[in-house]
């Protein structure tokens, strides 16, 4: 059995890390780290998980004790840790912050979380992952095929909305949900946090990629999801580009071409991202869909567990997507 312990166990994300990891068949959950819930049983914050677990948060963050360490602390707070202690020499590391997505590379051991690129670093030894932001997921699934195939080469145009668990907020904060009930709003407009983790990976794949991204940020009513609609010129003719995306994600476990509409519901619940390619005139419309906070975060963080350790990708993440 494969011994975890989660870093800051009070928010969204750790709450499905959780969900998910109790029910992995390969997986102990040793501790879960919340000091400011220590000693309540976890179901007492995250009430999905009532019934389902004995486990009590900690205060105390035993790495010795494990051997893979969920980080869900807030953006900061993974490098304020890591600047104050030494991980153990054969600690798999999984962050789930921000705070090392655009520093994985050259100089740092951390490597960039998003298996449909780096799957081979991470089965062939990699210890310590930094796993993608949920809009840049979608966003980068939506745009690897062509950025491998050297066709990013005119002004991109995205806009991306997500559900209201995208905070950091924990899960007994009711404040967001009110506001952003019933409600749409602009949160961000062409300027995004996850932008350079973007820029990064598309230049991974085509080096000389140095097209504008206009992306527009939407914060929307419904509880989870991320939707992105991506488009941009091409003479290249949809029954090629379509070719090429297949043939992209055909060895990939979770991302999935589609030829109908995508909605947000399709995945909701589920590790998968959908895509859907349409060609107007001279213009390439490409649609994503994901779960924001499993493909989007802690279902792709148990994804990158899994080819650590040499297990099949699906493991523990073969789930039934709610639809309706």
């Amino acid at each position: 059995m494969i011994k975890t312990g989660i870093i800051g166990g009070s928010g969204h994300r750790a709450g499905e890390l959780l969900r998910l990891l109790i029910n992995h068949p390969d997986v102990e959950i040793i501790w879960v780290h919340n000091p400011s819930a220590a000693g309540r049983n976890v179901g007492e914050i995250h009430h999905g998980l009532t019934g389902e677990t004995s486990l009590s948060f900690t205060s105390d963050i035993d790495l010795d004790s494990i051997d893979v360490a969920f980080c869900c602390l807030p953006k900061g707070k993974s490098a304020e840790l890591l600047s104050d202690i030494t991980l153990p020499e054969k600690l798999r590391f999984i962050d789930l912050s921000s705070d090392f997505r655009t520093s994985c590379g050259d100089e740092s051991d951390f490597v960039y979380g998003l298996s449909e690129l780096n799957r081979k670093p991470m089965v062939r030894g990699a210890l310590h992952v930094a796993t993608p932001g949920s809009v840049a997921m979608a966003v980068e699934l939506a745009l690897l095929p062509l950025a491998k195939n050297l066709l990013l080469n005119s002004p991109i145009h995205i806009t991306a909305i997500t559900g209201t668990t995208d905070t950091e907020t924990a899960p007994e904060s009711v404040i967001d949900f009110e506001y952003r009930h019933d409600n749409v709003s602009l949160s961000r407009a062409f300027v995004h946090p996850q932008l350079d983790e973007i820029t990064n990976t598309l230049r991974s794949l085509q080096a000389s990629f140095s097209a504008p991204i206009n992306l527009l940020s939407f914060g929307g009513s419904f509880p989870r999801g991320t939707l992105v609609a991506a488009y941009m010129t091409t003479p290249v003719a949809i029954e090629q580009l379509t070719k090429l995306y297949e043939e992209y994600y055909d060895d990939h476990n979770f991302t999935f071409i589609v030829n109908h509409p995508v909605d947000i519901k399709d995945v909701t619940n589920t590790n998968k991202c959908l895509i859907r390619l349409e060609k107007i005139d001279d213009r390439l419309l490409i649609t994503a869909a994901i779960d924001n906070l499993l493909k989007g975060a802690s279902g792709n963080a148990v994804h990158c567990m899994n080819l650590l350790f040499g297990l099949h990708e699906r493991v523990g993440l073969m789930l039934k997507g709610s639809a309706y």
